[in-house]
């Protein structure tokens, strides 16, 4: 008789983990950087427009 080998699957979790850090690194690089400087331009904004209007 002939054997017959059988390989085991891989595991696909550590893929999905890996993703999910890659994704969530690029979201903190690039979305989260994005979000603090609309943040902290409106905050400059409204202080100056604020000043100019009480003179």
């Amino acid at each position: 008789m002939a054997e017959i080998k059988i390989e085991k699957k891989k595991p696909v979790w550590p893929w999905i983990v890996a993703i999910l850090l890659i994704s969530a690194l690029v979201y903190y690089v690039f979305l989260r950087d994005n979000y603090t400087q609309s943040e902290s331009n409106t905050k400059i904004e409204n202080s100056v427009s604020t000043d100019t209007i009480g003179n």
